[in-house]
Formats: structure tokens, C-alpha cells, sequence
């Protein structure tokens, strides 16, 4: 023990002299909807995070791509993901938007952080290609600990198939915890990590993607019990006091109203007992994930603080896609949650309260989809403290944000290949209030588009589906669509989109069986569609 704590102060001495370039931590998690935070309006306890948006900023309109794999192809290279080669999932559709890995026309963060002298380190789900060699420590990370994709949370599951700085390990490696848990496991080794960059003495990039909480939903007997009985209220009541929460804190603004309950999600008076009494058990389930999420959280913020470095680190947060209504409104129950075979899904019913008050879920661009909470933390270089930030951002803004707190530059060639230019913007005006000076923002998922300028959001459901239009600063939950009233803002943004499209690779499109997710549409081609691509 006094071993241990002469080294950690070393550490901290160390740092103290060589210091002076800030770290950068991003921690992603998997299916998480956006009120699922108690900082953002959530029934379950999110002590750590919460702290962190005390301590820095939450931004209320920040977005993601709606789906796991684009998410992270966009958040490590500052491109849309069709730009990076992963326009959909990890198999190869056979044009270059659609390759199912990331390219050699994009750069990752840690690529461009470790020319200028950061130590990179990865840890958690990676699922940008691994199936085709495309590996974290082929793409800059210096250290890495992950899972070529993810869906599990127990070392006994099939899909645990680690890789520790490039080599296959078994799950009962004696390098691992003994009986680890997959929330915690990362984050370990994200300290592990960190360690060795301290005693290298270089700034460090820490890259943390957590399972938590997509499916199979999967938590200890202790921490489901601690939400058992609390969700049988039913989701209705769920979204109404997380819907009130909102407005309370800012979140929201009173006057956009709560999207209506979906038609495949019964009236909770409509539940039978017992069926009430295996939804509060999958929702408990779910809440235990999130739990345990932020207490890995907060097992990461003690161990900053531990080894001196808190302070002059940039912590971002942020959720791959909104809450996955995938498992229909009934959801999955197979097996004991509290064991690695099981399979359980909250479906539908309780995706809809997770992404409170906006419509749809992962897959979409509705804002149910694409809406992420997202919270800034760096007491070093943010002196705002507990407040919100409402300058929309996308996840293509992280890179250049970390290109710009290390004060680096992004390369317009990499290993002497020419590199697609930035998409994305700096957040740091943001940090300081000011406005973001940008044309568009723009998302295409399984034929799902949107494009937003300014306030104006033009959005359609499906490859077919019509062109809806909304003011999201009077109708965020997109309830009143404007298309009919405006048809040269239509027009308009329409002929926007579809130039965008054709330069960000989204087009051509490998085959309409892209779009099995995109669902039924308001022209009623959807489901005709959808039917062709089963």
C-alpha cells in the first residue's frame, strides 16, 4: 500500500511538471435516450454525471447519428460517417459510403493527438471495422482494450471477445479482474492506461466506449433490486414527471408538447398485472445499467483526482443513438438478466419514455433518434459552471474540438494520402456562450434523412417517405409539420440535402435492402418497402 501511494504521488509530481497541454477523456455510451440522466430530467440516479454537469456544461440540441456504428465512425474522424466509409453497419455493401469499415481518406483523433505528443489509449466497443482489420491500435491508440463490437456485460458470454493492445485474450486473463463486469472493466483500464501516460510523462487521449446500456440488457441481482417496483407506475407516468423535470431544468421549453403515445404502445391501464409486473422488471433492468454506468463515472473521476489530473482534463459525454425501440412494444425477456446467456430488450414501450418528449428512436432522424444529452466538463479551461448551452452541435465537432484544446493541427495528408477536410466546428465558442457560425447539419441512416439550418428542420422516415418541416424552436417534438405551409423552405432544403448528399458519399446507395429499419412512411410506400427488403 505505501508502495503504491510513494508511486501515485510520483505520478502527480510528474504531471505537475510536464503538464501544461490539457488531457481529453470521450466517453460514449450505447442506446442511452435522452432523458435517461437525472441531469436531463431522469427518475434513475446519476450522482457522478450529474456532478460533472454541476461542474461544467450540458448541452440541450446536441446530436448523434441515430445508429451505433456511424456514431462512432463520425465521432473519431470529425466526418459524416458516410465520408469515413461507414455509412451503415460493418459489412461491405459494395460502394465507398457503405464499406463498412473506416477508410484511408479519414483520420482518427488519436492519429492526429499522438504527432503532438499525446499518449492515446482506447477502451471499450470499437465496431468500426475490426472484421476488416481496421483495429484501434492500427488507427493511433497507443494502448487499447476492446471488443471488436459489443452486446455483453458478463466475461461467460459468447460475444466477449477482448483484445489487449492487439492480442486476443482469453476473459479469464489473469491481466483481467477476476468476474469483471464489462461497465467496470473499461473504465479500469482506461486508469491503466492513464497511469502509463503519466509515467510517460504525456498528456493522454482517453477514448471510452461503454456497452451500457444496449442489449442484451444485462446487471447483478443487488443492482436490479434497487429499482424493482419503481417503474410500475407504467411508462406514461414515467415520461409525465421526466416530461415536468425537463421543463424544470431547462432542458425543454414548456411550450413543445409531449409527442403522442405511439399506436403499438398499450395505455398502461391496459397492462395486465402480470405483464405490469415484467415491465417494471425490464425497466429496472435497464436502470441498473444506467446506474452502473455512472458509478463506473465516478470511479473514473476518483482516479483523475487521485493522480492529480482532474482538474486539466476535458471530459465530454455523450449517447451513440436514442433509446432502441428494437423488440416491438412488448420487448424481450429471455433467460435471467443476472446471467450472460440471457437476451433482454426494453422494446418500444419504455423507448418511448427514454427519449421524452421527442418522437421515434434509434434508426430514425426524428429527434427521438439523433438527440443526445451532452455534458462538458474542464475546470482548467471552462469557467462556467451548472449551466446549459442550447448551440446545437454534432458529433462531428468533437475532432475539432480536441484538435483545438491540444493546439495541434488537423493534417491534410495522413501516411501521404490526401485527407478529407474537417465537417465539423470547434465547441469552444460554445463553451464560452458564443454562437456557432454553421451552414447545416445534415444525417442519412437506412434511406431516414434530415437536414437542419438554423431552426428549420426538414426530415422524412424512409428512402420514399415525404419531406416533413419543422421550427424546432416552437416544435422541437416535431408534432406540426410545415411542409404544406412552406413549400419553397421544402424545396429549398431538400436541394440542399441532396447536393450534400452526393458529396458526403451518402449517394449512390448500395440497394434498397439498406432501409430495413426505415419503417412505415406518410406517402404509405414505407411498409411496401420494407416488406421488399425482408
Amino acid at each position: 500500500m505505501r508502495t503504491a501511494l510513494l508511486l501515485l504521488s510520483s505520478f502527480c509530481i510528474l504531471h505537475s511538471t510536464f503538464g501544461a497541454k490539457p488531457n481529453l477523456i470521450v466517453i460514449l455510451v450505447d442506446d442511452m435516450g435522452y432523458s435517461d440522466l437525472g441531469c436531463y430530467g431522469s427518475e434513475i440516479p446519476t450522482p457522478n454525471l450529474d456532478a460533472l454537469a454541476a461542474g461544467g456544461l450540458r448541452f440541450t440540441q446536441f446530436y448523434n447519428t441515430g445508429r451505433c456504428c456511424p456514431t462512432r465512425a463520425s465521432l473519431l474522424t470529425g466526418l459524416y460517417p458516410h465520408q469515413a466509409g461507414v455509412g451503415h453497419m460493418t459489412e461491405d455493401k459494395g460502394v465507398p459510403g457503405y464499406a463498412g469499415r473506416l477508410n484511408h481518406s479519414c483520420v482518427t483523433i488519436a492519429e492526429v493527438l499522438k504527432p503532438a505528443g499525446y499518449f492515446t489509449a482506447m477502451s471499450g466497443k470499437w465496431h468500426v471495422g475490426q472484421n476488416y482489420g481496421v483495429t484501434p491500435w492500427g488507427r493511433g491508440f497507443d494502448r487499447s482494450l476492446n471488443a471488436a463490437a459489443g452486446g455483453f456485460y458478463f466475461p461467460e458470454s459468447d460475444r466477449a471477445k477482448l483484445f489487449l493492445n492487439g492480442e486476443p485474450i482469453e476473459n479469464n486473463d489473469p491481466r483481467l479482474p477476476q468476474n469483471w463486469y464489462s461497465t467496470d472493466l473499461w473504465t479500469a483500464f482506461g486508469l491503466k492506461f492513464i497511469d502509463e501516460a503519466l509515467a510517460e510523462r504525456k498528456p493522454f487521449y482517453l477514448h471510452l466506449c461503454h456497452n451500457a446500456p444496449h442489449f442484451p440488457l444485462q446487471a447483478s441481482a443487488e443492482d436490479i433490486a434497487m429499482f424493482r417496483g419503481k417503474y410500475k407506475t407504467g411508462w406514461g407516468a414515467v415520461r409525465d414527471r421526466r416530461y415536468a423535470r425537463m421543463i424544470e431544468l431547462g432542458i425543454i421549453d414548456a411550450k413543445w408538447a409531449k409527442s403522442p403515445r405511439p399506436k403499438d404502445v398499450k395505455p398502461w391501464s391496459e397492462v395486465s398485472e402480470e405483464e405490469k409486473e415484467r415491465f417494471d422488471h425490464i425497466m429496472a433492468v435497464y436502470a441498473a445499467t444506467v446506474w452502473r454506468m455512472d458509478r463506473a463515472v465516478g470511479d473514473l473521476v476518483a482516479g483523475l483526482k487521485q493522480r492529480g489530473v482532474f482538474e486539466n482534463t476535458l471530459i465530454l459525454f455523450m449517447s451513440d443513438n436514442g433509446g432502441n425501440a428494437e423488440a416491438g412494444p412488448n420487448g424481450r425477456t429471455n433467460g435471467d438478466p443476472t446471467k450472460a446467456d440471457s437476451d433482454w430488450f426494453c422494446g418500444e414501450s419504455w423507448a418511448f419514455p427514454q427519449n421524452t418528449p421527442f418522437r421515434l428512436y434509434k434508426h430514425y432522424n426524428h429527434e427521438g433518434g439523433i438527440a443526445t444529452p451532452f455534458i462538458a466538463h474542464w475546470p482548467a479551461g471552462i469557467t462556467a459552471r451548472n449551466e446549459l448551452r442550447h448551440q446545437p452541435g454534432h458529433l462531428i465537432d468533437v475532432m475539432a474540438t480536441c484538435v483545438e484544446v491540444a493546439g495541434t493541427e488537423y493534417p491534410k495528408t495522413f501516411n501521404e494520402k490526401p485527407i478529407q477536410p474537417l465537417e465539423g466546428l470547434s465547441l469552444m465558442p460554445a463553451f464560452k456562450n458564443q454562437e456557432l457560425q454553421r451552414e447545416a447539419i445534415y444525417w442519412e441512416h437506412e434511406g431516414n434523412a434530415a437536414v437542419r439550418a438554423g431552426d428549420m428542420k426538414l426530415v422524412r422516415k424512409g428512402l420514399e417517405g415525404a419531406w416533413e418541416l419543422y421550427d424546432l424552436k416552437a416544435d422541437r417534438s416535431e408534432l406540426h409539420d410545415l411542409a404544406s405551409s412552406q413549400p419553397e423552405k421544402v424545396k429549398q432544403l431538400s436541394a440542399q440535402w441532396e447536393e450534400w448528399a452526393v458529396r458526403s458519399k451518402v449517394k449512390p446507395y448500395p440497394n434498397k435492402s439498406l432501409n430495413r429499419g426505415a419503417g412505415k412512411t406518410k406517402t404509405g410506400k414505407g411498409k411496401k418497402q420494407a416488406a421488399a427488403a425482408k
